[in-house]
């Protein structure tokens, strides 16, 4: 195997550890919403992960799903709800849960089936992910709000690479990306994915304890 792909496969194996990983953590804290959408995401990187080792067509088919679930769906609507539970004190019922990752999935379907949508897709997904790095500035600020400054740093470094990420992706070729072994979009875009999953953990973590030890904190 090529060395390219030897990072390429490490890249996914990173994204797959901390979603599975951070997945179940957050289904332990009874968070249903950003377990499951961790879970779906370190599944997406295990099928790309077979797919870049074997080249199976299946895999990146599920994998293909999957990353149209999360961009669509998934990080800028489901991980939103989720977060909110630190935010805003949203809890939300196991059947609305069902009934929320329900819905996504149908409308995946609908954007990946519909051929007339697909030149739009490009521009939708920026767009949701641009919803979603807004609430993340709210989150830091949040956070910053509580003296977590380095959590809050930290969201912001996140919600910046993945802003970045999100507008390169349909829209810029990054030079030589067929040849460079780190300096290739995937490496970067899963690089950068694992890193917001883990970062939000701890950060969700900080605020959830600042809520604790200040249980008039209101949001704002």
């Amino acid at each position: 195997m090529e060395l390219r792909n030897v990072v390429l496969c490490m890249a996914c194996f990173t994204l797959f550890a901390s979603g599975l990983t951070y997945g179940v953590k957050f289904l332990r804290k009874r968070n249903y919403l950003l377990g499951l959408e961790w879970l779906v995401v370190g599944f997406s990187a295990a099928n790309f992960l077979v797919y870049f080792g074997t080249q199976s067509e299946s895999a990146y088919l599920i994998a293909y799903f999957c990353d149209a679930f999360s961009r669509g769906f998934g990080i800028p609507i489901i991980t939103v709800l989720g977060l909110m539970a630190v935010t805003h004190g949203y809890k939300p019922s196991a059947l609305k849960d069902v009934l929320i990752f329900a819905g996504a999935i149908a409308a995946t379907l609908v954007l990946i089936s519909v051929p007339s949508l697909g030149r739009f897709l490009p521009y939708f997904y920026v767009s949701m992910w641009g919803v979603f790095a807004l609430y993340l500035l709210y989150f830091a600020c949040r956070l910053a709000s509580v003296g977590e400054t380095r959590q809050a740093a930290g969201v912001m470094l996140g919600m910046l690479a993945s802003l970045t990420i999100a507008a390169i992706y349909d829209f810029y070729k990054i030079p030589g990306d067929e040849t460079n072994v780190l300096l290739n979009f995937y490496v970067l875009a899963l690089s950068t994915w694992a890193y917001v999953l883990v970062q939000l953990y701890y950060a969700y973590g900080a605020l959830e304890r600042a809520k604790e030890s200040q249980p008039l904190l209101q949001p704002r």
